[in-house]
């Protein structure tokens, strides 16, 4: 198994929080080799900020409408994107005990989505910003904050054991994020923290609606499900172009072997990988457990 393949089984047995995180770094990794050329070469390196970050101003969001998803995948810095996914893995683990991964994307481009909202809002209503002139939003505090209040208003009494604290309820954690985001909003950042409330409020109200049995994201998650659907037969239309090769006789046999035991373990890795896919890694057999873990050490 070369590293392509190795790379293929860790992103299907990956769950949709490891996913999202991965997406994240990713994106984060690449924003600042980007800066670091833009000093290095001398070029304005403000392009991720420019064209992925929220603005505060109507007329500039219109000009780039994915910017109110995009920007939650972008960071200030290493210790913000660090504490957002640190709460991401430990909200999102305890999110999935209770809900569907596809629930988790709503929850998480949602509360993203309404974060911004509330901070144009913000922005366009009270004084306090009217001198601010366009002071971009980037983070992911918005869509984190969703699903951490959203498992909070699902399961309040569950307990968290926390390093030196001891066992704290889920709903104490998530009282104080807010109360926290409240309080600093004079203390700077004002913008950031109304974006967190918005996520926190779709959270809730998510979870309340759910509950119900009206699932205020159905909407979202099928549009997600359709461009998902479309990239995948975009993927599977493409076809591989014909190769003519030349072989010595004399190797002919053991050639053709060769080829055709690399082709079935090949087929039988797909199809190991798309079992994974809809059904998850614990549909596996022990025996195809055992063939992956035998192939990832070829």
């Amino acid at each position: 198994m070369d590293w392509r393949d190795q790379l293929r089984v860790k992103y299907k047995t990956a769950n949709v929080v490891e996913k999202l995180i991965a997406l994240n770094i990713g994106v984060f990794v690449l924003q600042f080799v980007f800066q670091t050329l833009a000093f290095l070469f001398q070029f304005s390196g403000n392009f991720f900020v420019n064209w992925f970050s929220f603005p505060t101003q109507i007329e500039l969001w219109l000009y780039k409408p994915w910017s109110v998803i995009s920007y939650a995948f972008l960071h200030a810095g290493f210790f913000h994107l660090l504490f957002n996914m640190i709460v991401l893995h430990f909200a999102g683990r305890f999110f999935l005990t209770f809900f569907a991964p596809k629930k988790l994307l709503n929850y998480y481009f949602l509360g993203a989505i309404s974060g911004a909202l509330l901070f144009a809002l913000s922005y366009n209503l009270f004084p306090v910003f009217s001198n601010l002139g366009n002071v971009p939003l980037i983070g992911a505090s918005a869509a984190v904050m969703a699903i951490l209040i959203g498992v909070a208003t699902q399961a309040p009494q569950m307990q968290i054991r926390l390093l030196l604290i001891g066992n704290v309820k889920l709903w104490h954690i998530a009282v104080v994020f807010v109360v926290l985001d409240v309080i600093r909003i004079p203390f700077g950042n004002a913008g950031g923290h109304i974006a967190h409330l918005g996520g926190a409020l779709l959270g809730y109200a998510y979870t309340k609606q759910l509950n119900k049995g009206n699932d205020i994201g159905l909407w979202f998650e099928k549009i997600f499900d359709a461009v998902a659907g479309w990239f995948s037969s975009a993927s599977s239309s493409k076809k591989t172009p014909f190769k003519k090769v030349y072989r010595n006789p004399k190797n002919t046999y053991s050639a053709k072997t060769s080829t055709a035991s690399k082709t079935d373990k090949q087929k039988k890795i797909d199809a190991i990988l798309d079992k994974i896919s809809q059904n998850g890694y614990e549909s596996l057999t022990q025996a195809e457990k055992d063939f992956l873990f035998k192939v990832g050490k070829e």
